[in-house]
């Protein structure tokens, strides 16, 4: 009676432990404010109960994104008239113009045109098929949100996997066939429904051919389809992850670095649009090709088949699916004028923003005053030519046709189907980052913090950037990922000034993996997605994902010792790095010469 009371009342405290959250965190926090420095005690208090709201979800991550609006001033802390201006910087216009265009790529099924295209091309063996999946994905989340692209490519990529292996349910029957006598087999066989087991459709008296094979070999071939189909679901979420990293606008945690960045080091014009670009692009395309030979060799896609053609039964299998694709295309029909303008701007738009200020060649920003033209003019610029576009072709005759339809012209995109699909909260969560940073550097909290790192000058800096990568890839699949970056980069920054290492050297990483979290359903919304399909268990993402994860370090590693290293100068402790405003407690560190942060160390 007694252990019943007890586990009633733990349910009515689960039922009601969100609230629980917002009531007991900020009391037991409380000694902060008392215990440590005035400013920093106070900043530190709020910075915290912000990050166990975000973590847990306590309140929606928009509205802890907003707590420095109210706790900020009244605290102390920051006046709101510096707190306020944070939520909408001109990086947050950068973002709202991404999402905006991306929502008119999505309106005419522009998105959906190129991914059927990229697949007619790479062929429908599972391993090409795989990495046509996660060259489409990646390259639609460049532009596209994260969670958008899978949920686009998810469907695609069942209809394909139903065109080759059949239905899901058979082939999970099949995956249980037991080889107990020969004659039973036999039934089982038999008692199959025929026209979802593609791969052994007999195409003459539409019953299920055994060819001779046992049950053992049936249900070995269903394991191994089974392996594929879930290696097709895998790879989307995973590929959405690594292709936000490549721009910006991908994902939030790139804008949270430039915008923390502006506001730490204002004199930093290193990182734009362009020069992102050019670093992170080929960090994408080398962990993809390594994600696409780690899961296609986990689930069977790797084999003799890659080059060699065999006509047997899969390749009637292949066959099929080849015609389920090349029909769904011709259902798209020609490209309209529509898709072909949005085409146009799409390019426009991606074109402006890489040759606004490239650095290694004279950018058109020249013809302007020095400063006072950013990315976020330039986007803010394209996507509002979408909203007086015409959608239809113009035409001479329209008006001298009395016959003609006089109904108003649609232009590319409406600002109903804007607001529709822009994530208004993903904007505050930005904002709340950026306010976040700002308090953290006004009242010292991060040198504060950074004048305890000192053990960590003892590690090499190239171990350092793996380290730091390593925590935040971690940290990132239990929370938010741009939760995570909003906490820990400003630390981060403060870490680097401390320690004299170029800044960039250890903020990048630290950017690029928060968006690695691959190993949980709930890291990212496109995990969860695939995983809602039903067909993944945790074990396979944590299986496929702590590797994954691995490769990920690796491969931010060495970009940022290869061409990072060249690109941004990160050999040397740069003149815009060092703070004017900090506290001297900071700045006046002094290494010795031994010191393996010492500029002269760095490899």
């Amino acid at each position: 009676m007694e252990m019943e009371t007890i586990s009633t009342f733990a349910k009515k405290l689960w039922c009601v432990k969100k609230q629980l959250i917002l009531v007991l965190t900020p009391l037991i926090l409380l000694p902060l404010i008392f215990g440590l420095p005035e400013k920093e005690g106070k900043c530190l208090y709020v910075v915290l109960l912000m990050a166990v709201f975000w973590c847990t979800e306590a309140l929606p991550l928009a509205v802890t994104a907003m707590l420095p609006v109210c706790l900020f001033p009244t605290m102390g802390i920051l006046p709101s008239k510096k707190v306020c201006p944070q939520y909408f910087l001109d990086t947050n216009f950068l973002f709202l113009s991404g999402l905006v265009m991306a929502s008119a790529i999505e309106e005419w099924g522009l998105h959906r045109r190129i991914a059927l295209k990229v697949l007619k091309i790479v062929g429908v063996k599972p391993a090409w098929l795989i990495l046509g999946m996660m060259n489409t994905s990646a390259f639609l989340s460049m532009w596209l949100s994260n969670t958008a692209t899978t949920a686009m490519m998810l469907p695609i990529a069942n209809a394909i996997l139903e065109s080759l292996f059949g239905d899901l349910a058979t082939l999970k029957e099949n995956c249980k066939v037991k080889e107990e006598t020969e004659g039973q087999s036999q039934v089982k066989l038999h008692s199959l429904p025929s026209e979802k087991q593609i791969l052994s459709i007999d195409g003459t008296d539409g019953m299920v051919r055994s060819n001779g094979r046992t049950a053992q070999e049936i249900r070995t071939e269903s394991e191994y389809q089974m392996k594929v189909w879930k290696g097709f679901l895998i790879c989307i979420p995973y590929a959405a992850s690594i292709g936000g990293t490549a721009t910006l606008t991908g994902t939030a945690p790139n804008l949270i670095l430039i915008g923390q960045l502006k506001s730490y080091f204002p004199e930093c014009d290193l990182i734009n649009f362009g020069s992102w670009f050019a670093f992170a692009f080929p960090l994408m395309v080398l962990f993809l090709i390594l994600a696409w030979l780690w899961i296609s060799f986990l689930y069977g896609g790797l084999n003799t088949r890659l080059c060699v053609k065999k006509q047997d039964e899969r390749a009637q299998a292949e066959k099929k699916a080849e015609a389920v694709i090349d029909e769904d295309y011709r259902k798209l029909g020609p490209i309209n004028f529509a898709e072909g303008s949005i085409a146009f701007f799409f390019i426009l738009f991606a074109v402006l923003l890489f040759t606004r200020d490239p650095k290694f060649v004279t950018g058109w920003s020249t013809f302007f005053n020095k400063g006072y033209v950013s990315d976020a003019t330039t986007g803010v610029i394209i996507v509002s030519i979408l909203f007086f576009f015409p959608s239809q072709k113009p035409s001479l005759s329209w008006w001298f046709d009395s016959r003609a339809s006089n109904t108003p012209y649609v232009p590319l995109l409406s600002w109903k189907k804007a607001q529709e699909c822009v994530p208004w909260n993903i904007i505050l969560l930005l904002g709340g980052g950026f306010a976040m940073a700002k308090g953290c550097e006004e009242s010292g909290l991060a040198a504060w913090i950074g004048a305890y790192l000192q053990p960590i000058a003892q590690v090499p800096p190239a171990v350092a950037v793996m380290f730091i990568t390593a925590f935040l890839a971690c940290f990132t699949e239990f929370a938010s990922n741009t939760a995570t970056i909003i906490i820990f980069l400003p630390v981060i920054a403060e870490l680097a000034m401390f320690v004299k290492v170029n800044p960039l050297y250890f903020m990048i990483p630290a950017t690029t993996g928060c968006s690695f979290a691959f190993m949980l359903p709930v890291s990212t919304p496109p995990n969860s997605i695939a995983f809602a399909s039903g067909h993944l268990l945790v074990k396979d993402m944590v299986k496929t994902g702590f590797v994954m994860n691995i490769l990920g370090i690796l491969s931010v590693s060495l970009a940022m010792n290869t061409w990072g290293r060249a690109m941004f100068s990160l050999e040397t402790y740069p003149d815009w790095a060092r703070p004017v405003n900090m506290s001297s407690t900071v700045t006046d560190i002094q290494f010795p010469s031994d010191s393996p942060f010492n500029l002269t160390s760095l490899p």
